[in-house]
């Protein structure tokens, strides 16, 4: 059995945690403006798409700080899920139509380079935020913190997908890439969607106790 957090140590972890969402909401919003005017430039459904799931990701680190800023952390997840939820949704819904309308011919998406540098920067960092806050948020029996990190995570297989389909286009004139990619992203975003809907009581974070720290490492919240 974990030992239960000393109080020192209780907020060193908060602290952690608070600068990593900071850091996450700030890389976000300029990797979203940057993706998005580059996807209108080019055409590219995958590269909009990416820069409106980091929006989401914005949407997810700020339910996190709303949610340690208040007095029931566990009731204010339940919310923050149900919005992170729907948010996932709406991404989903959007990248399949304009997906299948590229694919049908309605519209090729040009080249990237400036989508192609940024995606493959993502790839790069997000997998370090993303370890970083799962670690701090295990320890400390966060579940809210352990979900936003594996929000980052999934923006790292979004930008792998992103990545590869730019990369065909720009390479062999695969346009047909760059929606097929698209769809992908589409996917796992439903996926992660219905988890985060289904995460209602999901190792519900007792912050500093060890029952919880056991439960967060060996339950759901892998």
């Amino acid at each position: 059995m974990t030992l239960s957090l000393s109080a020192d140590r209780r907020a060193v972890l908060t602290r952690r945690i608070r600068l990593l969402v900071a850091i996450t909401i700030t890389y976000n919003l300029v990797e979203a403006v940057i993706a998005i005017a580059a996807g209108h430039a080019a055409s590219s459904i995958a590269l909009i798409g990416f820069g409106l799931d980091s929006v989401i990701e914005v949407s997810s680190a700020a339910a996190v700080a709303w949610q340690f800023a208040g007095r029931d952390p566990a009731r204010r997840e339940h919310i923050a899920l149900r919005v992170i939820a729907c948010s996932f949704f709406a991404l989903a819904a959007y990248v399949t139509v304009e997906a299948l309308r590229g694919l049908f011919g309605d519209a090729e998406a040009d080249r990237s380079a400036v989508g192609i540098v940024l995606v493959a920067v993502s790839v790069a960092i997000m997998p370090f935020l993303s370890w970083a806050q799962r670690r701090a948020g295990r320890e400390l029996g966060s579940a809210s913190a352990v979900a936003d990190s594996k929000q980052t995570l999934l923006c790292t297989y979004l930008s792998a997908a992103v990545l590869v389909g730019l990369v065909l286009n720009a390479a062999l004139g695969w346009w047909w890439a760059d929606p097929v990619a698209a769809l992908v992203l589409a996917v796992l975003a439903v996926r992660e969607g219905l988890n985060a809907w289904r995460g209602e009581g999901c190792c519900a974070p007792q912050l500093g106790t060890a029952r919880s720290t056991d439960a967060c490492s060996a339950g759901c919240c892998h």
